[in-house]
């Protein structure tokens, strides 16, 4: 081996035997022994003179982080010539105005020219205030830090070799952060090179090159090459079409056209590809990522090893599906298929997804079955959870006659025309309803909602990425499968895709370039989780299902117990289930009170007494910690209010704008409830189980909306339907609506067409 920039990438050094590199992101975790290589655009500022020193503290802290959490890091650095630069500029000019003060007068300073600096001396400068600058940095940590030179030649000879493996070794078992760098101030002189001004770099290129081949020396888990790029793209990036590619695979360097290298440094995304697979053939995993952006470099490497999905990963393995990516393409593309059928066609799927799931439910109970009893016996699933995994005969049959609702609804939702006008004469303007485009539906523990959803994305043509737990992971595959054979009969297969479970739901969501939607289904911290990492794109749904039900005094005896029993106990875990009971002050001590609290012992319901209520009490039941509550079981808490106005506050204080219930046969008490409560949902002498898409005949729905734009309350095929403009014209032009034009504005409004109401 000659040099680094001439490594044999494809053979794997004697010195270390062959190793296994992580298969996949979520692995990295496990990385125990790390190498962070930080190129020229990382550690030097802008303008290429000096250091960017919060960036560098900012990367000091994350590899202390993990050094502090037992892994053992190590640091292939530049910077020492820029550093360096930065120093004898500064003594060259203070040199210069000294003797140009004294010969020629202060007003010849501004003529003052720059020499051109020699790299080597630039490199003897700036080391050893490089490396004083990370051991300071590093101290604030109380970890120590170690300076280790390098050159080429230090390669050649087996016995140097061996010493600089030894001292890592070493330094590696004292609890030390090697900082590598080559030796700049005596290698051999470089190609001139234009990237910094004035100053020629050296080795730069080398670093890759160095980094790979200490990684694989060392047996490291994992390299992590920082440059000022987000990683490898499949064409130069900032080119049109360039994407980033989220994993390469060995044999892939022909899909990729490589671009001109960073702004500094002489090895280009191309030297750090190679370099990579090199690593990768010894056994070590690699992530190429950006280590300059302001709004991730604070946080990047922390999240790579995290398995987060940032820049480039390096894996031989590789998977026998599409990536993410590829899944949401294909989503999109399968749904402008899906969006330009004959709403005949797209009624048609959904019938035949609706026979399958009766004829084939055997099979699907079957699977269900697997995951209960792969649930039941790692007992990682509350009693709740394991009601909504499963599935029962009843369960399909429901299924199948929402989704047969959802056909019939579905005639005339994509392309209805929803207002016509005259804009002038032979100018005619349409608002039509379109697709949304490709929605990212995230439920947990209900295989039941994936034929619903995937229902009304067919419905209104949209492209549908599903997320699964992987506790219904048997269930999901099946259901998919069926909506998928549903799909081909009319050639639109991909339009409905499955992700795997190995993604990360953080992850998803910053796909903003590729997903439209995110309809979150599931518990209260998996919304809000959701609602935190989505990036650009919009979620629709509720972070929790608070529901009140207020008793009025002037409420039947009849309906009251029918109503609480209902809401609360028919389904706890459900997100329109009764959470808090308000009662009116004036009916404690009553016949009907005694009635609602012997009911809900019978129910085996866990009362939880709010402030007041329990000032009430002699002997109360356990106060309730918190009255902004959702317990998804047989537990609910009462409280007392005054009046239906304290109870409209009660709610807008505590609730969650869900689903909130008056029973009363007072009616102008009821219409005050119903105008007053602001939430999606608000009964009169109703249970709130009512909250419901099917119930609602909306024949399913894909979540309840809490927002206050687009969809509000049970979201059916309208939620997921949004409108763009046609405008029909014959060469009209602006010009011609001006003050001396020839046409006027009409702007009639024209009749709607007939709706499809068969």
């Amino acid at each position: 081996i000659r040099g680094w920039s001439n490594i044999p990438f494809l053979t794997v050094p004697l010195s270390r035997a062959h190793g296994k590199s992580f298969a996949h992101r979520s692995e990295l975790k496990h990385a125990k022994r790390i190498v962070v290589k930080l190129g020229s655009a990382v550690v030097t500022r802008g303008d290429e003179c000096g250091l960017a020193l919060g960036r560098l503290a900012s990367i000091v802290e994350q590899v202390s982080m993990l050094q502090n959490q037992g892994r053992e890091m190590m640091i292939v650095t530049s910077g020492a010539v820029a550093f360096g630069k930065q120093r004898l500029r500064h003594e060259i000019l203070l040199s210069q105005s000294v003797r140009q003060a004294l010969h020629s007068g202060q007003s010849q300073l501004k003529d003052m020219a720059i020499p051109v600096l020699e790299a080597r001396a630039c490199a003897a400068a700036g080391q050893s205030g490089l490396m004083a600058l990370y051991e300071a940095m590093f101290t604030q940590y109380s970890i120590c830090a170690a300076q280790i030179l390098v050159t080429n030649l230090d390669f050649h000879d087996e016995q140097k070799r061996r010493n600089l493996n030894g001292t890592l070794h070493e330094l590696l078992r004292m609890n030390i952060v090697p900082i590598i760098n080559t030796n700049d101030a005596v290698v051999p002189p470089p190609e001139p090179n234009s990237d910094l001004q004035g100053v020629n770099v050296i080795s730069v290129k080398d670093n890759d090159s160095l980094a790979a081949r200490l990684a694989v020396e060392m047996k490291t888990d994992l390299l992590i090459v920082l440059s000022d790029v987000e990683g490898l793209f499949d064409s130069p990036p900032g080119s049109d079409d360039a994407k980033l590619i989220d994993i390469f695979y060995p044999g892939d360097q022909q899909s990729v056209t490589f671009g001109t290298k960073s702004r500094v440094g002489m090895g280009g995304m191309e030297a750090k590809v190679k370099a990579a697979l090199w690593a990768l053939q010894g056994g070590t995993s690699v992530v190429i990522a950006n280590g300059t952006h302001p709004k991730i470099s604070g946080h990047v490497i922390t999240d790579i090893v995290e398995g987060k999905k940032v820049g480039t990963f390096f894996s031989e393995v590789k998977p026998a599906g599409p990536t993410v990516e590829q899944q949401a393409e294909m989503a999109r593309a399968g749904g402008r298929t899906l969006a330009a059928l004959q709403p005949e066609q797209r009624a048609e799927i959904i019938y035949r997804l609706a026979d399958l799931l009766t004829d084939q439910r055997e099979e699907i109970l079957l699977a269900n079955k697997k995951d209960l009893e792969e649930a039941e016996n790692k007992g990682r699933l509350a009693l709740p959870l394991l009601k909504r995994l499963s599935l029962s005969t009843s369960k399909l049959n429901s299924l199948a006659i929402g989704l047969r609702q959802i056909a019939a609804s579905s005639q005339d939702s994509v392309g209805r025309v929803l207002r016509r006008t005259r804009v002038a004469k032979a100018l005619h303007l349409e608002q039509v309803t379109v697709p949304i485009g490709v929605l990212l539906v995230i439920f947990e523990s209900r295989p039941d909602c994936l034929p619903q959803v995937s229902a009304l994305a067919i419905a209104s043509g949209n492209g549908l990425l599903l997320k699964g737990g992987k506790e219904a992971a048997h269930s999901n595959q099946i259901l998919h499968h069926l909506t998928q054979e549903a799909l081909s009969i009319h050639g639109v297969k991909d339009a409905v895709q499955l992700v795997n479970t190995r993604e990360e739901v953080e992850d998803l969501c910053r796909l903003d370039k590729l997903i439209d939607l995110i309809i979150p289904r599931g518990s209260s911290q998996l919304v809000r989780n959701i609602q935190k990492a989505a990036k650009g794109i919009p979620v629709m749904g509720h972070s929790e299902g608070i529901c009140h039900v207020y008793v009025d005094t002037d409420a039947s005896v009849e309906k009251v117990t029918r109503i609480i029993r209902d809401s609360k106990c028919e389904y706890p875990a459900a997100c329109n289930a009764l959470e808090t009971l308000l009662i009116h002050r004036d009916l404690l001590r009553t016949p009907l009170f005694d009635q609602i609290i012997d009911m809900l012992r019978v129910e085996q319901v866990k009362i939880h007494a709010g402030p007041k209520f329990a000032s009430y009490l002699t002997f109360s039941p356990s106060e309730v910690k918190s009255l902004r509550t959702e317990y998804g079981d047989l537990e609910c808490c009462i409280e007392v209010v005054d009046s239906v106005q304290e109870a409209v506050e009660h709610i807008h204080k505590y609730g969650s704008s869900h689903t909130d219930v008056i029973i009363t046969e007072n009616e102008q008490t009821a219409e005050f409830f119903l105008q007053h409560v602001d939430s999606a949902c608000v009964f009169w002498n109703a249970s709130t189980r009512f909250s419901d898409g099917y119930r609602f005949g909306l024949g399913a729905e894909v979540g309840i909306s809490t927002s206050r734009i687009h969809a509000r309350g049970p979201v059916g095929i309208e939620g997921l339907l949004t409108t763009k403009w046609l405008l029909r014209g014959d060469n009209h032009v602006v010009s011609d609506f001006s003050e001396h034009g020839s046409m006027t504005y009409l702007h009639e409004s024209l009749p709607l067409p007939q709706r499809n109401t068969s």
